[in-house]
C-alpha cells in the first residue's frame, strides 16, 4: 500500500532493543516497521546514523494558562516540549487563574489546549478543600488524573489539603478508577524549619535546602501509603527525590498498593552545589540535594526502582526569582525541553540501554495512565517519535523555547540534540526551529 511517509535508515529504539527498520506512517499512526518498506509516493524522511525514540509523554509540566501566561503559557510551552522530543504533556491544575478543579474549568483549559497546543496534552484536575464534589464531574470531563500537595502549593488559589480531604478525597478518586498524583513534603516539617531558619535571618541556599530536608519527604509519603492502604487510591508520588522515599514505595508496591513514582532530570544531573553556584533558577521543590544522596537516587534509577522521568518545568517571569531571599524566591525550574536528552546524557555515562531511556520517558508514563496508542514505535501506535543525534549540544538563551530564557540548563553541554520531533506524523520540530504552520494538539484520555 501507499504509505504517507516512511522514515529510512534509522536506529529505532524499541522495547526489544535497538533496531535498523524502516518506519512507515499512514493516516497519523505508525502502520508498519519493517527492514525493507516499498516507499511509491511516500515523503522520505532519510534518518541515516539517527536514533528514532517515541515520542516523550512527560506527565509533569506547569502552563499556567489561564491566568498566567506571562509565565509560561499553551503555545509556547507546547513548542517547547515539541523542541525537548516530548509529543504529549499533561498539564497541572495549579499556577493558572482559575486553578482546574471543576469540569467547567477543564473544559475551558482544554479548548485553549486545541487553539494552541503543539502536541497532544491532558490535563490534571485539583483535589483542594471544598471541591471534593467535583471529582467526579472532572473524572467524566476527561481529566487524567487529580494532583493534591501536602505542602504549600505556592499559589494562593491552589490549597494544600488537610488530612481530613485527603482521605475523603482519595476515596473519591478511588471510586472513579483515577490516580492522585501528590506533591509529598510534610507541611508540619517545612513550614516549622522555615520559620525558625527565617527568624535566625538565615535566607541562603543552605537554609532553603535545610528546610526542606529528606525526612519531610519520607514522612509524607509513608503517610500517603497509609491512607492508600484504607482508601484503596492509586498514587502517582510525584518528583522524588531521594532513595530513601523510592523504598518507602517500591516496599508499597511488593506489598500489593497500587503506587507508581516519577523523578526529574534536575535531581539526577544536578546536586545541592549547584543552587549554591546558580541561586534561584536552580530553586525548586523538594530543593536539590547533596552529592550523596543524588547519586543514591542515581543507582535507584538504574536499579529500576523509579517508574518514570518527568520535567516538573515550572518557569515564572524573571522578576519572582530572587537571590536576596531563597524562601521569597519562585521555587520551580524551567527544564521542559530537556528530559529526553538529559536521560540520553544518563544513559551514555551509566551506560544504560537506550531502550530504558525510551521506557521511563514514554512507554511508561503511557502505560501508567491508560494511553493505548502513545509511547512505542509499535504497528497501530500514534506515530510520535523524535530524531535524536549523537552529537552534542549546550544551550543557550537563543536555543529555549520556553517563554522566559532563565533556565537552570544554561549552558549546560548535553552529548546529543533533537533532530526532529514528529506528531501523529507531522513535523512540529526540525533542527531548532518549530513548524511553520498547524496545530495539532488535542486532549488524550486513557482508553
Amino acid at each position: 500500500m501507499a504509505y504517507d511517509m516512511v522514515i529510512k535508515g534509522a536506529k529505532a529504539v524499541t522495547p526489544d532493543g535497538v533496531k535498523e527498520v524502516d518506519i512507515a506512517v499512514q493516516n497519523g499512526i505508525i502502520a508498519e516497521v519493517g527492514s525493507v518498506i516499498e516507499t511509491s509516493g511516500a515523503e522520505i524522511i532519510q534518518a541515516d546514523g539517527k536514533y528514532v525514540f517515541p515520542g516523550a509523554i512527560d506527565c509533569h509540566v506547569h502552563f499556567n494558562e489561564p491566568g498566567r501566561e506571562d509565565w509560561e503559557g499553551i503555545e509556547t510551552g507546547s513548542q517547547m516540549m515539541a523542541a525537548g522530543g516530548c509529543t504529549t504533556y499533561f498539564d497541572m491544575p495549579l499556577n493558572c487563574i482559575p486553578s482546574t478543579v471543576t469540569a467547567e474549568h477543564l473544559h475551558a483549559k482544554a479548548e485553549l489546549g486545541r487553539q494552541k497546543s503543539a502536541v497532544d496534552f491532558a490535563l490534571w484536575g485539583g483535589l483542594v478543600p471544598g471541591h471534593i464534589e467535583d471529582i467526579r464531574p472532572m473524572a467524566e470531563a476527561g481529566a487524567i488524573g487529580f494532583k493534591a500537595f501536602l505542602s504549600r502549593s505556592g499559589t494562593d488559589e491552589f490549597r494544600s489539603v488537610d488530612e481530613r480531604t485527603l482521605l475523603k478525597g482519595m476515596a473519591e478518586i478511588a471510586a472513579t478508577g483515577k490516580i492522585l498524583a501528590l506533591h509529598a513534603e510534610s507541611d508540619a516539617l517545612t513550614s516549622y524549619l522555615q520559620m525558625v531558619l527565617a527568624n535566625e535571618g538565615k535566607v541562603d541556599a543552605d537554609a532553603y535546602a535545610a528546610s526542606r530536608p529528606e525526612e519531610a519527604e519520607a514522612e509524607a509519603v509513608y503517610r500517603t501509603i497509609q491512607y492508600a492502604r484504607v482508601t484503596g487510591c492509586p498514587v502517582h508520588f510525584v518528583h522524588i527525590s531521594t532513595a530513601k522515599a523510592v523504598r518507602l514505595i517500591r516496599e508499597a508496591k511488593q506489598e500489593g498498593l497500587d503506587v507508581s513514582v516519577e523523578t526529574c532530570p534536575h535531581y539526577v544531573l544536578f546536586s545541592h552545589d549547584d543552587l549554591r553556584e546558580k541561586g534561584s533558577v536552580a530553586k525548586c521543590a523538594p530543593p536539590l540535594r547533596p552529592r550523596e544522596s543524588q547519586e543514591a537516587l542515581i543507582e535507584a534509577l538504574i536499579a529500576g526502582h523509579i517508574d518514570m522521568v518527568s520535567s516538573d518545568h515550572s518557569p515564572c517571569r524573571p522578576s519572582l526569582k530572587r537571590e536576596d531571599n531563597l524562601f521569597l524566591s519562585w521555587g520551580g525550574i524551567s527544564g521542559g525541553q530537556f528530559t529526553l536528552l538529559g536521560m540520553l546524557e544518563l544513559a551514555l555515562e551509566h551506560q544504560i540501554p537506550f531502550e530504558t531511556i525510551a521506557e521511563w520517558t514514554a512507554a511508561a508514563p503511557a502505560r501508567r495512565f491508560g494511553l493505548q496508542k502513545k509511547g512505542r514505535l509499535e504497528e497501530g501506535c500514534d506515530a510520535d517519535f523524535v530524531l535524536v543525534s549523537m552529537e552534542p549540544y549546550t544551550v543557550t538563551r537563543e536555543s529555549m523555547f520556553a517563554k522566559h530564557k532563565l533556565s537552570l540548563y544554561e549552558g549546560h553541554t548535553f552529548p546529543s540534540r533533537i533532530s526532529a520531533t514528529y506528531s501523529k506524523g507531522r513535523c512540529v520540530y526540525s533542527d531548532g526551529k518549530k513548524a511553520k504552520e498547524g496545530i495539532d494538539g488535542t486532549l488524550v484520555v486513557p482508553s
